[in-house]
């Protein structure tokens, strides 16, 4: 601003001078030539050089009043323009230093303190507006870090931008891929970048792929300026192989549940058909109808069970807990199938531990625990086997263990058996009876009460069953 303000200052005197100068000089040669003109007419040369030197004189005098007066302007212009704005800024700071104002065109301004504060508030708040944005990233980085689903983001140019632990785990990543063709054409992905980017609106942004035992979700997802314009994708990597396997167990389920309930309906179904057509003796009518019944029977257990599992998986269930006695229960329940114990000439022990503290839990889900286990050891332990229980307390948990010199389980399907309608030998357990989901209902309840079971089995030598449920009191026993 100085620097165009001078400019024009020395531009204007400049031309003023110069202005100046010209006219005088236009007078100065317009005189001497009317002087020479009268001195070359009289012929005296001496009088000549005489003018000259008074107009000589004459000029440089004038053009020293000129200059002197055009030096007197610039002074004041200047003094006025730019040294009296000058003092008044060194006045007012000496009134800043002195008196806490300053001075502006002789007005008092804003105190120096309050122009302070204002400061350190634009300050505090930028800090913590600084402070918030580095929080909020964190966060984000942070939860990116530790989130089970991969996540991997891709500039326009398709370089990896950013990409968490999850998203290297799950698809098997060494580090050293580090752009986007890299990394789906080593797991075989159709996926293309530009189409994600620019045809989004066309292009499939779903895709799901297999990796060893892995079945993941592939979502890919374009991301933009705020001009809206595109900058590169996000792709979002979920591990769905265990919504695979429940959707499998579903179709499976779905598939038992309709096989156990047609076989039998088409019984009941045949011997009806043939009581209504044929004309059958009083005995075979008799055999029939219970066939008929034993099927009907059957049937009502199996879908009492599936009610049963349904509850459980819906927490429809009452799980009412309350204080009861472990050994006292499992001998009603051991006595209560003495029939068929004694059906089966089978040799049954129990023995109860002393001072076995009481137990809390849903004493009607315990009961139907324990009762699947002993009918499973008396049905598959054959005549004159041998069958003990024991009931006990250790490590603060009361237990129930079931050994049983029975058919037993082969190793590799020791994990299957809670597995709904699984079944070992199933020709073998339809004969017996049973729906299969004995054990799966067991175990449902015994999860509902904190506690757990555990089976060892050999085949041809029998099996070990051991319930461990959370006691009332602190004591230590050894597991006989």
């Amino acid at each position: 601003m100085f620097k165009s303000v001078q400019i024009k200052i020395v531009l204007i005197f400049m031309i003023l001078g110069i202005l100046m100068i010209g006219l005088q000089g236009t007078l100065f040669l317009t005189e001497l030539e009317e002087i020479s003109a009268e001195v070359a007419n009289q012929g005296d040369v001496a009088q000549l050089v005489t003018v000259l030197n008074s107009q000589v004189k004459l000029l440089t005098i004038s053009l020293i009043v000129v200059f002197t007066i055009i030096s007197i302007l610039v002074g004041i212009f200047v003094a006025k323009v730019i040294i009296s704005p000058i003092s008044k800024i060194t006045k007012s700071a000496e009134s800043v230093t002195k008196s806490g104002k300053f001075l502006i065109d002789g007005k008092s301004k804003t105190e120096v303190d309050e122009l302070t504060k204002a400061f350190e508030m634009m300050h505090r708040e930028l800090n913590e507006n600084l402070k918030e944005v580095s929080r909020q990233k964190k966060q984000i980085e942070t939860i990116l870090l530790h989130m089970n689903d991969g996540i991997l983001a891709f500039n326009i140019n398709g370089e990896v931008i950013h990409k968490n632990n999850a998203a290297d785990k799950l698809l098997g990543l060494s580090g050293k891929e580090k752009n986007f063709n890299q990394i789906f054409d080593k797991i075989d992905s159709n996926m293309n970048l530009e189409k994600i980017i620019y045809l989004e609106d066309w292009t499939s942004t779903q895709e799901k792929i297999s990796i060893g035992e892995k079945t993941l979700n592939l979502f890919f997802a374009a991301f933009k300026n705020e001009q809206n314009r595109p900058e590169g994708a996000m792709v979002l990597i979920q591990d769905i192989t265990e919504h695979i396997k429940l959707d499998t167990m579903r179709t499976e389920f779905v598939a038992d549940v309709s096989h156990e309930l047609k076989t039998p309906i088409t019984s009941i179904i045949g011997y009806s058909d043939i009581l209504l057509e044929d004309d059958c003796s009083e005995e075979d009518t008799k055999k029939f109808l219970k066939n008929i019944s034993s099927q009907a029977k059957r049937m009502g257990e199996l879908v009492s069970d599936l009610l049963t599992l349904s509850r459980y998986d819906s927490d429809m269930i009452n799980n009412r807990k309350e204080e009861f006695d472990l050994g006292e229960l499992v001998k009603a329940t051991y006595e209560s199938l003495s029939f068929e114990i004694e059906k089966k000439n089978q040799k049954v022990e129990c023995f109860v531990t002393a001072d076995v503290p009481n137990i809390v839990a849903d004493k009607a889900g315990i009961e139907r625990v324990i009762t699947n286990i002993l009918t499973n050891a008396i049905k598959y332990t054959p005549e004159n086997g041998e069958i003990k229980i024991y009931v006990g307390f250790v490590y603060n948990d009361a237990y129930i263990k079931v050994i049983d010199t029975g058919i037993g389980i082969p190793e590799e399907d020791i994990e299957k058996v809670f597995e709904r309608f699984y079944r070992v030998d199933k020709a073998r357990t339809r004969e017996m009876g049973g729906t299969g989901l004995g054990l799966s209902i067991a175990k449902e309840i015994l999860e509902k009460n904190n506690s757990k079971i555990n089976i060892k089995s050999k085949l041809g030598k029998g099996t070990e069953v051991v319930i461990r449920i959370p006691a009332k009191k602190d004591k230590k026993e050894d597991v006989k």
